[in-house]
């Protein structure tokens, strides 16, 4: 059975859905694999690279493939060329392209989505959303360093000393806390909130202060947090506007996929802050926690407490900023999938298996519900 690797087409989508010293473990089990020319460019891997490691580099890498490997789905009309019944494993966000789920489920074809696999022990190494989650929190943290233009350690000279900056995170998953440990290790002073009290443990365990808002925790299924009210948002921004406005550079990280992000930061509470402080939204691409950010965007707001102006960052596909690890990453998370959806060296997914059900989109044989459409106006999700 072949196995092709797509090359990306959405733009600015850099990353590739199988690194080369990878491709070993899939002929290894009895596949071949085929790449579509300049699949890797985008993550500085040449095609040379693949074909050492024993892949077909070809133009016509889809044609005959029973599955196919991707970091954004491939348009349907693309997969005509593939066998009969053919699969894909990639992200999805069904409730973002209806039409195309519904392309797919008439054109017989199987579709896995990455940011579905259940949040279960067994599945840690499956979990693109945690690994490419990673590599944004870093990503982050080094724009906020970068532009804001102060130092972030503590630096003691015979000159004087030079105060360390002060950088506020908001939300505590894997990019938070990616982007915590990030700020830490530059030598930031840094605090942390999330609406899961059990959070704090872990914000505090780098180093960091967790922020206590006095207000009830939000704990929900699968590590996110429930949805919250739009009075008890009303609530936390308020608290939360004075750490804000201390805080040199902030952090915003707080996302649900597949839903709007939490607005929790005001086009207000950004005036407050000092001239020259820095806000990086991780957000940007669902709507944003900062009011008025926009996704690849730096926008500059006049501050309320002098001349100069905050800069607003906004993030835009930011772990395909970082293509090369971020490859690595979802390559090996990708790998983890197939393997498991093999038997007896074949193709075979055991629809009994809760992560491979878990993560079915589309499937000849089942009458998949229509997915929710996206809609940035929504009510109130959370980190």
């Amino acid at each position: 059975m072949r196995i092709a690797v797509a090359r990306e087409t959405e733009p600015g989508e850099n990353r590739v859905a199988l690194v080369p010293e990878l491709v070993v473990r899939l002929t290894r089990v009895g596949y071949e694999v085929a790449i579509e020319p300049g699949a890797g460019r985008g993550a500085l891997i040449d095609d040379d690279a693949y074909a050492k490691a024993g892949a077909r580099v070809s133009e016509n890498a889809l044609h005959g493939a029973g599955l196919v490997l991707s970091v954004q789905p491939v348009a349907t009309d693309a997969l005509r060329f593939c066998a009969p019944r053919a699969a894909t494993v990639s992200f999805v966000f069904a409730g973002q392209r209806p039409e195309e789920i519904a392309a797919r489920q008439s054109a017989g074809i199987t579709s896995f989505a990455m940011e579905q696999v259940p949040r279960i022990s067994r599945a840690q190494s499956m979990d693109a959303l945690s690994s490419q989650a990673l590599v944004s929190g870093y990503r982050c943290a080094i724009v906020a360093a970068g532009r804001l233009r102060e130092f972030f350690p503590l630096s003691m000279t015979a000159a004087g000393t030079i105060r360390p900056a002060e950088v506020l995170v908001l939300g505590a998953g894997v990019a938070g806390l990616q982007a915590i440990a990030t700020c830490r290790r530059l030598g930031a002073v840094v605090r942390g909130y999330d609406v899961r009290i059990a959070a704090a443990e872990e914000i505090a365990s780098l180093g960091a202060t967790p922020i206590d808002l006095d207000l009830p925790s939000l704990e929900g299924a699968g590590g996110y947090a429930r949805e919250m009210t739009e009075e008890r948002a009303q609530l936390q921004r308020e608290r939360l506007a004075p750490h804000v406005a201390a805080a040199h550079a902030l952090i915003t990280t707080a996302a649900v996929p597949g839903r709007p992000a939490p607005l929790l930061v005001t086009s207000g509470m950004v005036a407050a802050m000092r001239p020259g402080s820095v806000v990086v939204d991780l957000a940007a691409d669902s709507g944003g926690n900062v009011e008025g950010v926009v996704a690849g965007s730096v926008i500059n707001v006049p501050s309320t407490c002098g001349d100069g102006h905050v800069q607003l960052w906004g993030g835009a596909n930011v772990p395909s900023q970082m293509p090369a690890p971020a490859s690595r990453l979802y390559a090996q998370n990708v790998l983890n999938i197939v393997l498991l959806m093999t038997r007896e060296g074949a193709f075979d997914p055991d629809f009994a298996d809760e992560i491979v059900a878990g993560m079915c989109v589309t499937h000849p044989s089942m009458v998949a519900e229509a997915p929710v459409p996206y809609d940035s106006t929504g009510p109130q999700a959370t980190a």
